[in-house]
């Protein structure tokens, strides 16, 4: 019979997604680039800032482990002090069915005007574009005190950047973004929507609609928080700034890209004191809450592999066609994964320490390994297997690979001549996008060797390129060069932005539930899954953070239903984000954050 320990133990494993285990790869990287690697990061993350904010913050000892050891000190609740009549104002305003029906009001709206983009649209000159007209006009429509009390500046004509002017200019502004775009719903898919996708149609608890999560939330979200402190008479001394793209979801080339050109110009390097972007919330991990802002986020790299061979009459086939040698390349793909390694001091690391320290599910073999993993190379190692077998975790440690595009051929009695397959790659905060490159062109050598195929990749000859070939093999780049892994924001308990970020979150959620205290809540460093437009902003702030305090995002995963069918939002969710962006606004202004 199972015992209690391994029955909690199993019912933990059984809420995450993926468990299963998974082979790694038979080839590694060098060990000098290895070593390389981890020393640069550790360095980052070691790193913390000099900053220091107007009060302390206290650690306190929730969860410390049994020999005192604190893996995952946490801070106070942050409540506004020099704004907190503003502040209290607001949280009881925010409580009101009032309030909530203008909150399914102003998101409904904006949900209810399309936004989708797609790969290939354009430049912004193109009719496809004018979609965001419409949003523009509802959001001045819906917003007049922060359209009349903010400077909006259009920037390569549909980017939002907006300029709330703050009392003293020695201070460094406050950088806020979200994106306008939305992900294309497919036609085929349209009858599986439990309400249409862009009705914005609200059931009494759940706002219905592409968007209503990602991240339309997030700048109405914004917007509505400012809004009610314009109503509420709040006059900032530190300078918001409010950056809207409009092309996120197709990598922010024409959107981000350009209002981060322009802030450059405005503004000047390392000029915003922080900056917060759209990521993951909070959610039961292992029977604890826990809220996960995004310190970095990996890289991306696409890889085209493409085949070609001779063709000719399909009744006098060879051994393999291009078609089939391709098909052979993507199978050593998929049987030799990245190895995957727990690295100290990444985000990952960092996520699984406050896991250990403070969720009741985490099995006590795990809690022992991380209290030791720090010091002793065998407890890592033991910590990393037991983490694994969760899939999902282990997926945002490492470098991964999908084979998401693949074509050949073009007729049915004509042998192909070509075949090509794209795998993307995102790139663990521990590598790059060269090493990323180094293993994919060792991973497919030999099989290049056995087919006598000329092996070119990412424009350097592999095989002699002199040699007789029976055809070719070449890898390269598709859609643009690829993105390195973000910089690792700060967050140790000197670094006072993410210090103040973690006792924001706390009051939000405090006072949401009309509760107090500082364990309701654990804030745990992490990453964030995908890529956001902070990707163009990294020159502004050493202080990025990714985050949304969207209820019910476990383990610092996305909530259900975003870039898939039914997406949809919970208005106390909704609301509670509202309170998160207001009590934020109020403690960076009141900071003594330079």
């Amino acid at each position: 019979m199972m015992s209690q320990a391994n029955l909690v133990e199993k019912k933990a494993d059984e809420r995450l997604p993926g468990i299963y285990d998974r082979t790694s790869t038979t080839k590694k990287l060098s060990k000098a680039k290895t070593i390389a690697f981890k020393i640069a990061l550790v360095t980052l993350a070691i790193f913390a800032s000099t900053y220091f904010v107007k009060r302390p913050f206290n650690a306190f000892p929730v969860g410390t482990l049994e020999d005192g050891v604190d893996l995952c000190p946490q801070v106070d609740e942050l409540v506004p002090e020099k704004n907190g009549v503003i502040w209290e104002s607001l949280q009881h305003t925010y409580g009101t069915e009032a309030f909530k029906a203008r909150a399914i009001d102003w998101l409904g709206g904006a949900v209810r005007i399309p936004t989708e983009t797609f790969d290939n649209m354009g430049d912004v000159t193109e009719p496809v574009w004018e979609k965001f007209f419409p949003l523009h006009d509802y959001l001045k429509d819906s917003f007049p005190l922060l359209h009349s009390n903010l400077e909006l500046t259009k920037v390569n004509t549909y980017g939002l950047l907006y300029v709330w002017k703050g009392s003293d200019n020695a201070l460094k502004p406050f950088l806020l973004a979200a994106h306008q775009d939305v992900v294309p719903v497919l036609e085929t898919t349209i009858d599986e929507w439990q309400h249409p996708p862009f009705s914005g149609y609200f059931d009494g608890e759940k706002l219905w609609g592409r968007g209503s999560c990602d991240d339309k939330s997030g700048l109405i979200g914004i917007m509505s928080a400012i809004e009610s402190m314009l109503e509420n008479g709040f006059k900032p001394t530190r300078t918001v700034v409010i950056a809207s793209g409009f092309d996120e979801e197709v990598s922010g080339e024409r959107g981000a890209s350009s209002l981060a050109t322009k802030m450059l110009e405005r503004f000047g390097e390392n000029a915003f004191t922080m900056l917060l972007d759209e990521g993951a919330g909070y959610g039961d991990v292992y029977g604890r809450v826990i809220a996960v802002p995004g310190i970095g986020e990996k890289g991306s790299l696409n890889v085209r592999i493409t085949v070609t061979s001779p063709g000719g009459h399909s009744s006098l086939p060879p051994p393999r066609t291009s078609i089939g040698m391709l098909a052979e390349l993507l199978v050593q793909y998929e049987k030799n994964p990245f190895e995957v390694h727990l690295t100290r001091g990444s985000p990952t690391y960092r996520n699984a320490q406050c896991m250990a320290q403070h969720a009741p599910g985490v099995s006590s073999s795990l809690k022992e390994h991380m209290l030791r993993a720090e010091h002793c190379d065998g407890a890592l190692r033991a910590a990393e297997q037991e983490l694994f077998k969760n899939r999902a975790f282990m997926s945002l440690v490492g470098t991964t690979q999908a084979i998401d595009l693949v074509d050949g051929g073009v007729k049915v009695n004509a042998l192909p001549e070509q075949a090509w397959a794209i795998v993307n790659h995102r790139v663990s905060t521990e590598s790059s996008i060269s090493a990323t490159k180094v293993r994919d062109i060792e991973l497919l050598e030999s099989i290049a060797n056995d087919f006598n195929l000329s092996y070119t990749a990412f424009g350097s000859h592999i095989s002699n390129e002199d040699a007789p070939s029976y055809g070719t093999l070449t890898l390269s780049t598709a859609f643009g060069e690829g993105l390195e892994p973000a910089p690792v924001t700060p967050s140790g308990e000197d670094a006072a932005p993410f210090q103040l970020l973690s006792g924001s979150i706390k009051a939000a959620y405090n006072s949401h539930r009309n509760i107090s205290g500082s364990d309701a809540i654990i804030v745990s460093p992490g990453i964030m899954s995908g890529n956001t437009d902070t990707r163009f902003y990294w020159k502004l702030t050493d202080h990025i953070f990714r985050y949304n305090h969207l209820g019910g995002a476990d383990s610092g995963s996305l909530p259900s239903g975003v870039h898939t069918i039914n997406e949809a939002i919970s208005i106390n969710s909704f609301v509670e984000m509202i309170r998160f962006y207001t009590t934020l606004v109020l403690n960076v202004d009141e900071s003594s954050l330079p």
